[in-house]
């Protein structure tokens, strides 16, 4: 490809994204999804919307597990009703692979026996649970209808620290702390006779990772241990459900990418000595191309940027996010 035209192409692209980044994060984004029920093997399937974040579901015989609750009552009431077009079993189990609002909030709606996370995602929710659902619905609000249905934040029942196994009656579930990547509380939910992994936002498939809590330096390792698994089918956090091996590679490669990439060019650049906004220009000059067509490329990477800048600087712990401070970061960052 010509010099000249490919760096074009890349001008393009970064213009593209300074005229979408004028609405905050993803305020803009009114447009109504597709729904999708996907059964990837006997009582295991995915719920999935072009894009917004994915829902799970496995049915045993005695009970029905849901993984990830979407943002509100409201619309839990959607996958509740993909749950009885195809079974009347007790909705036993809620599972939250991690905590962020737009995930956990609906968790009233399903009336559930338990509610299940990892211990570092009960810490998580302790200690920015109130300031993580006020940003997060500044950010997105479309994915929040019905939002006066939440009776206040979603607390887990039982916590656990790196595994447990639930029995649905005759179809066991794997609840594994994998590893830390999204957030530092990751679980996913696998089935292993039938090698269906419920991934949560560790996983993305065609879908921009959103990294503003994320361990960036241990996701690609908490990838590969995943990878290992072997999965031949897939929910990833958000993207269409994945039906064969080689999907559930892309998707687990592309995210190890996306990742390695954003956290390598925060790297240089605090290595440089380069100030966040230069950070951020060089990221969207590298990144873009390569991964512009993504869902929700432009809302995420203003939080992904701070974010590997941070932990590239030596912050480990994430920042809190709250409202006010996605605002001015955002407002610093498209700052011509």
């Amino acid at each position: 490809m010509n010099d000249n035209f490919e760096q074009g192409l890349i001008n393009l692209h970064i213009q593209k994204s300074k005229i979408m980044a004028k609405t905050f994060a993803s305020q803009g984004d009114l447009e109504e999804k597709k729904k999708s029920f996907v059964e990837l093997a006997k009582g295991a399937y995915g719920y999935t919307a072009e894009g917004d974040p994915n829902s799970g579901v496995i049915i045993g015989d005695d009970a029905v597990m849901v993984i990830e609750a979407q943002a509100t009552p409201r619309m839990a009431e959607d996958v509740i009703a993909k749950v009885r077009s195809v079974t009347d079993k007790p909705i036993k189990y809620l599972v939250l692979t991690h905590y962020h609002a737009v995930r956990v909030l609906g968790a009233s709606a399903y009336n559930a026996d338990e509610i299940i996370t990892s211990h570092k995602t009960w810490e998580m929710i302790m200690e920015r649970g109130k300031q993580d659902w006020d940003s997060e619905f500044g950010r997105f609000p479309r994915l929040f209808r019905g939002h006066e249905s939440i009776p206040g934040l979603t607390y887990p029942t039982m916590t656990f620290t790196d595994k447990m196994t639930v029995d649905l009656g005759n179809k066991k579930v794997e609840l594994i702390h994998i590893g830390e990547g999204h957030t530092r509380g990751d679980i996913i939910a696998w089935l292993p006779e039938d090698r269906v992994c419920f991934a949560g936002d560790l996983v993305e498939y065609g879908a921009t990772p959103y990294c503003g809590d994320a361990q960036l330096k241990n996701w690609a390792g908490t990838l590969q241990r995943l990878a290992a698994l072997k999965p031949k089918a897939m929910v990833p956090g958000r993207g269409e459900a994945l039906t064969n091996e080689i999907q559930c590679l892309e998707a687990i490669n592309g995210t190890a990418e996306y990742t390695s990439m954003l956290y390598n060019q925060a790297l240089m650049s605090v290595t440089a000595g380069e100030d966040l906004k230069t950070c951020y220009n060089r990221m969207l000059e590298t990144m873009t191309p390569k991964f512009g067509h993504w869902v929700i490329f432009e809302h995420c990477m203003h939080f992904n940027a701070k974010r590997a800048y941070d932990e590239a600087s030596g912050i480990e712990h994430p920042e809190i996010w709250t409202d006010e401070i996605d605002v001015a970061m955002w407002k610093e960052l498209n700052a011509e």
